[in-house]
């Protein structure tokens, strides 16, 4: 079990060839383009996502993690503000169904389900930024403004775009199906 403080800044509005050439131009490598897909859990009257916090079962592929999560000095739900970090204890578990099937039987509920892609580049042995200063300075290297970095979680993303997860069962690069179950056109 691994307890530590997400370290995590996201751009928005960016030009994916552009940051990728700048990648490119300090000496980055891509290793490789990750799909993930995960399952966020709560209780049924809600109590974790009233404390800006929940459960996330993620497969990523060559491993499932189970994880609380848990936003840190949070001022606003709809990423208008950035929070402070992201508190996260994460534990590896065998199969994303099994546990699935495991929280359920404990009274959690499935909130919904969502897939990403996330592009993983490597300058020497650094992959992930230890603090904020050095995601600071890695962000100056891509030619980004630190100010301009967002502290929040994804769905908060969503809301900045217009989207609000809790209406939704799943969203995939397939389309979006609304938590009355109908499945809407891709967007």
């Amino acid at each position: 079990m691994e307890k530590r403080e997400e370290i995590e800044a996201v751009y928005l509005d960016i030009n994916k060839e552009e940051i990728e050439k700048e990648l490119r131009a300090i000496g980055a490598e891509k290793t490789g383009d990750i799909f993930y897909r995960h399952s966020s859990y709560d209780y049924p009257d809600l109590r974790l996502d009233k404390d800006n916090s929940w459960i996330r079962l993620r497969d990523e592929g060559d491993k499932i993690i189970l994880a609380f999560k848990k936003r840190l000095g949070v001022t606003s739900q709809d990423g208008s503000t950035n929070d402070e970090g992201m508190e996260e204890i994460e534990l590896e578990v065998s199969s994303y169904e099994e546990t699935a099937h495991f929280l359920k039987k404990i009274g959690m509920v499935e909130k919904h389900e969502a897939e990403k892609k996330r592009s993983r580049w490597q300058k020497g042995e650094i992959t992930e930024g230890p603090s904020w200063d050095e995601i600071d300075n890695a962000a100056r290297l891509l030619n980004l403004n630190p100010e301009a970095k967002k502290v929040c979680s994804v769905n908060q993303i969503y809301k900045i775009y217009g989207l609000d997860v809790d209406d939704y069962l799943k969203i995939s690069f397939g389309g979006l199906i609304k938590k009355n179950s109908k499945k809407l056109n891709e967007q």
